[in-house]
């Protein structure tokens, strides 16, 4: 077992599994401060080059999961997540990234977010299939008038969230991304207009009765929103995962908490700082997910 810390921009070797970022083993583990993959050495030196590529995200990610109690309240936690974001909105590896991604223009969408309500039940549903429910600005907006719903009604008593076409949601759609004001508006638009703090809201009083059903790709933001709901429902076929990184990111729409809150810093960490995707087996071990449906 090896394990490991980001200090000062590098991978380095941590003194216990307490003190480090993540440990990395070879063997099955139901230690969360532990992640078994296939080779410890292939691993280290992978991520050892993500944190060298992107050092100040990585010092970032790791600085805001350490400051996190997952037993406090979620506001304290979205708003040190959403202020850590900014400020990597404005560095330099956003901005490399941004470069090399060049001029995007998101394709409208009709009605992104769908609402049912069936006598006590809400759905509601990603409706942007033909990109794998990547989640815009638009949807957001659409969610958060759904989600209101079910937040001041006291006769909404189970709120599903669900995606049409081949995913839940496969993150923030990427060609947004860039076109913030300035971080400071980016930080308040985040948080006053957060389905993160809506969800946990809702979850807090629906328990298990607000659920989400994930399938396909559940990247990103889409897990960190599944995450909060008090039973997630995964798919064998999804793909779960935290690619913000790449981008000189972390995860902006809550999910340092809601993450953390299921699975502990160390693994919030790995799936960050790796960039690995994880299956709806590991994710079910591991407490992500709560069950797996029927194919």
């Amino acid at each position: 077992m090896k394990h490991l810390r980001v200090d000062d921009g590098a991978l380095v070797v941590a003194e216990s599994a307490e003190d480090a970022t993540f440990s990395l083993t070879e063997e099955p583990s139901d230690d969360r401060r532990v992640v078994t993959v296939g080779s410890v050495d292939a691993a280290v030196t992978d991520i050892a080059a993500r944190v060298a590529h992107w050092p100040q995200s990585a010092a970032v990610c790791d600085d805001v999961l350490r400051a996190l109690a997952p037993s406090a309240p979620a506001f304290a936690g979205i708003i040190t997540e959403s202020l850590a974001y900014s400020t990597l909105q404005s560095g330099a590896e956003f901005a490399r990234w941004l470069a090399d991604r060049g001029p995007a223009q998101v394709p409208a969408a009709v009605e992104p977010v769908l609402a049912q309500r069936t006598d006590d039940r809400l759905r509601i549903t990603f409706n942007r299939p033909q990109r794998h429910n990547a989640f815009s600005t638009d949807a957001r907006a659409a969610l958060l008038d759904a989600l209101e719903v079910a937040r001041v009604d006291p006769s909404v008593r189970e709120v599903v969230l669900d995606g049409n076409g081949p995913s839940f949601c496969s993150g923030g759609d990427l060609a947004e991304f860039g076109s913030f004001a300035d971080p400071a508006s980016a930080h308040l638009a985040r948080t006053r207009h957060s389905p993160a703090l809506v969800l946990a809201e809702i979850t807090a009083r629906l328990g298990r009765a607000c659920r989400a059903e994930i399938h396909g790709q559940v990247q990103g933001s889409g897990l960190e929103m599944a995450a909060f709901c008090g039973w997630v429902t995964c798919h064998p076929d999804a793909v779960l995962g935290l690619p913000e990184l790449a981008l000189g990111l972390i995860p902006g729409a809550g999910g340092t908490v809601s993450i953390t809150r299921r699975i502990g810093r160390w693994r919030t960490a790995y799936l960050v700082l790796s960039g690995q995707s994880i299956d709806a087996g590991t994710a079910l071990r591991w407490g992500l997910v709560d069950a797996i449906s029927a194919c």
